[in-house]
């Protein structure tokens, strides 16, 4: 795919996503999300982020696509997903959360580290192995809590894809597919991040340069079909207001 391309399918897949929002009542945001909103058993969502913003320096970029239940017989829904991204309300870790649920989180988390040198608690620890000690926990609560505060603040916009738990489901081919075209790493930059974006100081090359906060598929070529796709996705969304009882 040329940059010529690349570039008009960009603007299509803006124009979709601005119909995405609509169908679906806006944007919402982790803090004040719950699992008593109506969420679809299973979908693909699409993180923005404040103060970063597409060329025109007016509509917003997204920085992180995402869905869950790839894996045969997952049982995984999207907000057990965007749950474990928002991290814990309430009970003895109000605002934490855990990393090690999450690679979003994860990543968040090792960018602040790269942005604030005083961050001391944690930085030996975070991100490594998939389970720890209390006494590790603890240490790391306090930047659980300052990524936690970072992704409640980001508004998102979710996609309804109601398929089959596996790798072959259209969620993970959108995915795929958002991914690859919005990424500019290695690539003429289309929609770069902003200088003050945090992605920035991430100890991950594929962050900085893609301007996303995801390592996979950020080296994919763009699929021809994916605009297509996420295209007949949307139009299977009921318009609000229309009447669906037949």
């Amino acid at each position: 795919m040329s940059d010529n391309e690349r570039r008009t399918s960009v603007n299509l897949f803006y124009e979709l996503i601005d119909k995405l929002s609509d169908r679906i009542g806006g944007a919402r945001y982790l803090a004040t999300s719950s699992g008593q909103d109506e969420w679809p058993q299973r979908g693909v969502y699409f993180f923005f982020e404040h103060g970063e913003l597409r060329e025109g320096g007016e509509a917003p970029r997204v920085v992180r696509v995402g869905t869950h239940a790839l894996a045969a017989n997952s049982r995984t829904l999207l907000w057990s997903r965007l749950s474990q991204h928002r991290g814990t309300v309430g009970g003895s870790n109000p605002g934490g959360g855990s990393h090690r649920g999450s690679v979003f989180r994860r990543h968040i988390g090792m960018a602040i580290l790269g942005a604030d040198s005083t961050m001391v608690k944690g930085r030996s620890t975070w991100g490594r192995g998939s389970n720890a000690s209390a006494s590790v926990r603890d240490g790391e609560s306090k930047l659980e809590i300052a990524v936690s505060t970072v992704i409640r603040k980001m508004p998102f916009v979710w996609l309804p894809v109601l398929d089959n738990a596996g790798p072959l489901s259209g969620r993970g081919a959108i995915e795929v597919g958002a991914i690859s075209l919005l990424s500019n790493f290695k690539r003429t930059p289309i929609d770069p991040p902003s200088e003050s974006w945090l992605g920035r100081t991430s100890d991950r090359e594929k962050i900085r340069d893609s301007g996303l906060w995801n390592i996979r598929h950020v080296e994919d070529q763009p699929s021809p079909g994916f605009i297509e796709a996420l295209s007949s996705a949307i139009d299977q969304i009921a318009s609000p207001g229309s009447d669906t009882s037949g």
